[in-house]
């Protein structure tokens, strides 16, 4: 994580977060107490903040100086209104194609898929608050700077976002082993999200029940999943030939 995204120490992270930096996340001491963290933790849930509470051995590896118990990660980029967002590119006449991470934990992962949606034409990525991986240093690197080009919109809930999207005329595709159906058999060449799941657990079942579709990549090896930076890759790509 790059100093530069940081801020430690909890009355710095209580201003930031007032002053409305976009703080992605904030890592706290396990054990901890004071009226000073009452204070942070107020401050947090008020403004939706994301934060998980943590050993001290993490926080002294995240940071050399006084934390005084809590770290917190500074965006490098702003995050967008998602509303907004489908509104302007259905005013620009593409055809939507958006992709809709469901608790991607891990920040390399998540910036292997920034890279590969600027590539593939990507007009918006979506991610919850809780459980997402933050947009920090390792994010910024592994994207090759892709992090800066194509937006990023946090929402509360994940099936909101899909409600919305699908009340835009948006088709959702979830990637998910539970299916029958083959990615190749299904339409990606009109308005799209694509909702691709976490490292572990995949889209979460709640979600597979709202979605319009779900669909699998054909499987030939002894091993079950591919990682899903790459998964994610197939289907964008199967999206792009469909559309070029």
């Amino acid at each position: 994580m790059e100093k530069e995204h940081q801020i430690f120490g909890i009355r710095a992270i209580i201003e930031a977060i007032q002053a409305g930096k976009e703080v992605d996340k904030v890592f706290i001491q396990k054990d901890i107490s004071g009226e000073l963290m009452k204070d942070l933790m107020k401050v947090m849930k008020r403004a939706g903040v994301n934060f998980s509470y943590v050993p001290v051995e993490k926080l002294n590896r995240l940071t050399p100086n006084n934390h005084q118990g809590a770290v917190a990660t500074i965006a490098p980029i702003s995050f967008q209104d998602l509303e907004t967002l489908i509104e302007s590119v259905i005013e620009s006449g593409k055809t939507p194609l958006f992709l809709i991470l469901d608790q991607i934990s891990d920040a390399r992962n998540f910036g292997a898929i920034i890279r590969t949606a600027e590539c593939t034409g990507v007009n918006g990525i979506i991610v919850q608050k809780a459980g997402s991986a933050p947009v920090n240093g390792d994010t910024v690197k592994t994207s090759a700077g892709a992090v800066f080009n194509v937006p990023i919109c946090k929402v509360e809930h994940i099936k909101d976002a899909i409600f919305q999207l699908q009340g835009s005329g948006i088709k959702t595709v979830a990637a998910t082993e539970k299916t029958d159906q083959n990615i190749y058999d299904i339409a990606l060449n009109e308005p799209v999200a694509i909702i691709m799941g976490s490292e572990d657990r995949g889209v979460n079942p709640s979600v597979l029940k709202i979605v319009d579709e779900k669909a699998k990549l054909p499987m030939f090896g002894t091993i079950a999943s591919l990682n899903v930076s790459v998964a994610c890759g197939a289907f964008l790509y199967e999206a792009v030939r469909q559309r070029s």
